[in-house]
């Protein structure tokens, strides 16, 4: 079988065969502030606006999705032509595939701090993830009401019971501690970060809280983990969920991570092969441990993607990563700040810490329409609507919808500074042409911007 050793031995020899991705040019004037951190793939990206003109995209979207890092999508194409299927296979090809999965797991449990028992379990995506931990848990959840959907859906199969934060978190902290001790429970999921506000919860504290009552903690960061370094030892955290595809590997993996005896009771969360030791007309005999949820051919390319992205984190570093978020999400709200008719979404009035997301309403006018030309008239991308947390976006917001900006690794301060600008502009004079409300958004009338043809 081939070695971890062996698969990081050719890894390296491959990739001295490969040139060093191009960095994008630099702006002639670049915007007193931070650069991008780090190399993605879209940097430079050049897209059409009204008119016919092209310019550099600006994306403060990546709270949804983010771009792939340029050494992620490196690693990727180094993977491909040894793409095979894992585990049972004889040739080179597949032994390297396993070996891939087999070491991406081990460097996914390195990154969170996970604890020598706790088990890392390949997923879709963290909505996966928290399904399966959903089908696991053997009693009641509890989770607040400021919940991105993926947490707070999957729990009603079991039983699952809601605290309405209140407008501190020390006083939802105190709300969590009564219903605990009201009615005991099984778990305790929370966000890490909110994706509507970007305000972080003390975890540390909330693990302390939920075990004084028995119950475990699961945390759901997606948000979180693409900014802050978590560990599950440390913190007190039972279980983890997260996404690649927000953390710089959009190839379609994530990873529930976490203590193994829920999950080895559980029924499989897809039943075919792999998941299982022997099958018999009669009866079946499930694997514990990963393999147990893990059904099918993995996503060997996506598992590769997610632990070079995680790597990638690390060599970029926790204090260079924050500090350059930092930077440019105080200039992101002192600009909002400083704009009439603009108000800025909080869920916490004493939150001491927040990602690089800036969720606004509008005094007068529509964010659709707003969001619709900040893409169509000056090529920044963002996201309007409830961003999958109705409840708590119906709770603390004024409209009937937001707009989000949100930052990462590749955004800039001339990012920011175009994004307040344009936003100013459309705010005081509205768009400079005629839209249409459709059942799919707000979309220029006379859309004259060219598609690439990816035939």
């Amino acid at each position: 079988m081939v070695r971890s050793t062996d698969a990081a031995a050719l890894a390296a020899e491959v990739a001295a065969s490969v040139p060093a991705p191009t960095p994008a040019p630099s702006p002639s004037s670049p915007a007193p502030g931070p650069g991008p951190l780090a190399a993605l793939s879209d940097a430079g990206l050049e897209v059409p606006v009204l008119g016919g003109a092209f310019v550099r995209h600006v994306n403060l979207d990546v709270a949804a999705s983010a771009p792939a890092f340029d050494a992620v999508t490196a690693h990727v194409a180094r993977v491909l032509p040894y793409y095979s299927s894992v585990h049972r296979g004889t040739g080179y090809p597949s032994q390297l595939a396993t070996a891939l999965v087999d070491d991406a797991r081990i460097a996914v449990a390195r990154h969170v701090g996970a604890r020598l028992d706790d088990v890392v379990v390949f997923t879709r995506n963290t909505t996966d993830a928290l399904n399966l931990l959903a089908s696991a848990v053997p009693g009641d959840t509890v989770v607040l009401d400021i919940e991105h959907h993926a947490n707070l859906l999957p729990w009603e199969r079991r039983g699952r019971r809601v605290v309405v934060a209140r407008t501190t978190i020390a006083e939802t902290l105190d709300a969590l501690d009564d219903e605990l001790r009201r009615c005991p429970a099984a778990l305790v999921s929370v966000t890490g970060a909110s994706n509507v506000t970007g305000e972080v919860l003390p975890l540390s504290r909330i693990a302390e809280l939920a075990h004084a009552h028995g119950a475990r903690l699961a945390v759901d960061a997606a948000q979180l983990l693409p900014h802050r370094r978590v560990d599950l030892a440390a913190s007190g955290i039972d279980y983890l969920a997260f996404s690649g595809h927000k953390a710089y590997a959009p190839f379609g993996a994530g990873a529930l991570v976490g203590r193994a005896d829920w999950l080895d009771r559980a029924p499989a969360h897809l039943a075919g092969g792999g998941a299982v030791d022997a099958v018999r007309l009669d009866a079946v005999d499930w694997k514990s441990g990963p393999e147990r949820h893990e059904a099918g051919t993995p996503n060997v390319l996506g598992i590769a993607a997610l632990a070079r992205a995680l790597a990638e984190l690390e060599r970029l570093g926790e204090r260079a990563r924050r500090e350059h978020e930092e930077a440019l999400t105080a200039r992101l709200h002192d600009g909002l700040a400083a704009q009439r008719g603009v108000r800025v979404i909080r869920g916490f009035d004493d939150a001491d810490d927040r990602l690089g997301i800036a969720t606004l309403e509008l005094e007068r006018g529509s964010v659709g329409l707003v969001a619709a030309a900040l893409a169509a008239e000056h090529g920044i991308s963002v996201r309007a609507g409830r961003f999958c947390a109705h409840p708590f976006f119906d709770r603390v917001a004024t409209r009937a919808n937001g707009l989000r900006a949100s930052l990462g690794a590749g955004s800039s301060a001339d990012d920011v500074d175009r994004f307040l600008d344009a936003l100013a502009r459309l705010v005081a004079d509205g768009p400079a042409h005629d839209y249409d409300r459709t059942p799919g958004g707000w979309c220029p009338r006379v859309d004259d911007r060219p598609r690439p043809s990816f035939a």
